[in-house]
């Protein structure tokens, strides 16, 4: 692939070198010259100093063959109007911005254009690590229409079947982390003591979900 990278920042730095890493060739683009600093001296692909959102400058850095494109300057709007033009001036169709403004990022990802809400995906981490029993959303699909969120058990589930659980929530279990690893469940695996329980949601079902997990199952003590 080739990808090309708006912003040289820490992120876009390390987002460049884990690519080329992968064998992808890349190209970095900042208005400051020297961010590319940033890079070091091994870094085998592009450089091109100018703003994201002018047309010549992403076409030197390659925008008209790239497989994907990522915007992860400091600025919002640099963000989302250099991603917008990659996606719908030059067809790129891998696209992602980072947003800090929560609010925007909903509204861009029913655009089509996923993006990574850094404060809230920073806040919503550090509740989980501060907070565990509370209900903290993992990921959220590009559409804003499914999420992943752990989901706290009763007790009382431990040693009842994931397919139990699944058909009392009317929700999917798309992981388990047991001791500290992740697994992906069959039906008929059973709930374990210390299993973080992460499942798929709608937002018009996740509460139910909560109370659902939160409780003891029928014939349950």
């Amino acid at each position: 692939m080739h990808v090309v990278i708006m912003g040289c920042g820490r992120v876009g730095s390390t987002l460049a070198h884990s690519l080329e890493s992968r064998g992808h060739s890349v190209a970095v683009i900042d208005q400051d010259a020297d961010a590319f600093r940033r890079l070091g001296p091994d870094f085998a692909g592009i450089t091109v100093t100018g703003a994201g959102f002018d047309g010549e400058v992403l076409r030197q850095a390659g925008i008209e063959r790239a497989d994907a494109f990522a915007a992860v300057s400091s600025g919002d709007n640099s963000n989302i109007i250099s991603a917008r033009l990659a996606r719908e001036t030059f067809g790129v169709s891998r696209v992602a911005a980072r947003i800090y403004d929560q609010r925007r990022a909903q509204v861009y990802e029913r655009l089509g254009i996923p993006t990574v809400a850094t404060v809230r995906w920073t806040a919503d981490r550090m509740l989980r690590h501060i907070v565990p029993e509370g209900n903290v959303e993992i990921f959220r699909d590009p559409t804003s229409t499914v999420s992943i969120v752990e989901v706290p058990v009763h007790k009382d589930w431990i040693g009842r079947s994931v397919r139990a659980l699944e058909e009392a929530s009317g929700a999917r279990v798309a992981y388990l982390i047991r001791f500290g690893i992740g697994t992906l469940p069959t039906a008929s695996s059973v709930v374990q003591e210390g299993d973080q329980v992460f499942m798929l949601v709608s937002d018009d079902i996740v509460a139910m979900v909560t109370s659902v997990a939160a409780t003891p199952p029928e014939g349950g003590h």
